[in-house]
Parts: structure tokens; sequence; C-alpha cells
């Protein structure tokens, strides 16, 4: 299908882009295009602006230092599977972003436009929410940063104003010998993952603690798992099946609920394995 007619600016600063928005009711932000584009090519959006973001300096920056990893709003999932120095900042992130439809999409998609579009089965969202990373956000008053957790609000829903730009997502440093583990089931490789768990876990004094489970793909947006962590935290041998059973899950025409909880179990299970095996990121 053809494109719906639209005006086009691509602003050189974050301000000019901001007026932009505010100057115009009807304005969508471009960033990567990859969700955008085929929006409006099946007319599920029309709006009257687009504003690229291609010109502003400092979205494409990724930043690591003490106070964890910084990922510019126009990153692209490519510049994360290429940029080594994250296989040990943030691992858990590489390995989900590897998931990620196919090479094409892995070229064009990037960090703000996954998280502007809020698909409950992008892995993103998932990791955002998983490792308690901040989302930084600009608007003509100033800046705001909103935890993940909050960030996204339902499916493809956000607390984003419209005249707002998302900047960048701030991860929290990953510490030494942090055991981590990603599992997504999908019908073919590259498709939405019918359910995915990303977790990871500490060690203090030979136990667990610090765990973190999030599972995305079988309800209205990424979320925690408190129970199942707190099992973890605990040794406690049933925690796939503690997460299965505690989560939000709705059914589709891809896959029912209860397919889906067989699956956020065995995907937990799986993720879990692959953590307990690791002994060195």
């Amino acid at each position: 299908m053809k494109l719906p007619a639209f005006d086009y600016v691509a602003p050189a600063s974050l301000s000019e882009a901001l007026a932009a928005l505010r100057n115009n009711e009807d304005a969508k932000v471009l960033s990567g295009g990859q969700s955008l584009m085929p929006m409006l090519a099946f007319r599920l959006l029309a709006p009257k602006l687009l504003v690229d973001l291609r010109h502003i300096g400092g979205l494409s920056d990724i930043l690591i230092d003490g106070m964890g990893v910084h990922l510019g709003a126009r990153v692209r999932w490519c510049d994360i599977l290429e940029d080594d120095r994250l296989a040990t900042a943030q691992p858990l992130l590489r390995a989900a972003i590897g998931h990620v439809a196919h090479y094409q999409i892995r070229n064009r998609g990037t960090v703000g436009g996954s998280l502007a579009h809020a698909d409950p089965a992008a892995e993103l969202p998932a990791i955002a929410v998983a490792c308690d990373a901040v989302v930084e956000i600009a608007a003509a008053s100033g800046t705001r940063r909103v935890p993940a957790r909050d960030f996204f609000t339902g499916p493809m829903s956000t607390g984003l104003a419209e005249d707002e730009i998302i900047f960048a997502l701030h991860f929290p440093p990953w510490p030494e010998g942090r055991r981590w583990g990603f599992r997504e089931f999908s019908r073919r490789s590259g498709d939405f993952a019918l359910a995915g768990i990303g977790l990871f876990f500490d060690m203090a004094d030979r136990r667990n603690a610090n765990s973190h489970i999030a599972v995305f793909g079988v309800g209205d947006a990424a979320a925690r798992l408190p129970e199942a962590e707190a099992a973890l935290d605990g040794a406690v041998l049933d925690v796939a099946a503690i997460a299965a059973r505690t989560a939000e899950v709705s059914g589709d025409i891809h896959a029912s609920a209860a397919y889906r909880r067989a699956l956020i179990e065995t995907m937990t299970e799986r993720a879990l394995a692959d953590a307990l095996a690791r002994r060195d990121h």
C-alpha cells in the first residue's frame, strides 16, 4: 500500500524537533522507522507531519562508564550487536537483541523506536524492565527520567506525551560474576515471541541474591515476576512453576493462555539452566 500524504522535517537540534512537535497537533517522531513505516503503509496511522531525528547529535551514542550503559535513542540493534564492550557491560541486553527479527530489521530498528512502540512481545522493553533501566525523556521544559517498569502502561502504550521525545535509555552497572539467562519461543526464527524470559541473579555468601525475572510476549506489557524472584532468592526449586502460575497471561489467535503458561515454565527452566551454567559474566 502507498503511504498517506504527510509533511516532513529533519531538525538539526533537539530543541527544533521539540518545537515541531509542540507546534503541530498531529505529528509523529521518526527514528528508525522500522515499526512506524509499516503502520503508515497499512493506514493504521496517518500523521500530518513526520519529525525525523536523524540529524540530532548524541542520539546514536553508546556510552559505558561507572554509572552503567547509556544508549541513545537512535542506537540501532546492529550497533548493539557490533559493540563488543556490551558483552561484559550488559550481556543480557546483547543476548536479547540477537533475537530481534532479521538482519534487515536489526539494521534499521532503534532503541527509541522500540520503546515508543511498546510492543508487548518486543525484546528491548523486557530487558529494560528486567534490568531496572531508566528512560530519559526530553520536553520543552527539560528532561525527565522514568523507570522502565513505569514507562510501559499497556499494549502499544507508554507514558510518553505527544510533545516529548525519548532521548536515551540508561542501564545500571552490571557487576562481575552476575549469572543471567535469556530464552524466548517463536513459531519461526525472527517472529515475535509467543513467550520469553530474561533473568539474572547475583551471588552473596553462596546464596542467590537480587534476582530479577521478566516475562514478555504473554500479556499487555513486559513485567517482573516478584514471587518467582523471591523463590529464586530463597533457592526454591519450583521457580519456573511459580513464574508460570503468577504471570499475567492472555490468549490470542497465535497461542492460548494455557499454552503460553506452559511456555513460560519451559523458558524459565532453560534460562535458569543457562544462568547456572554460566561462569563468566
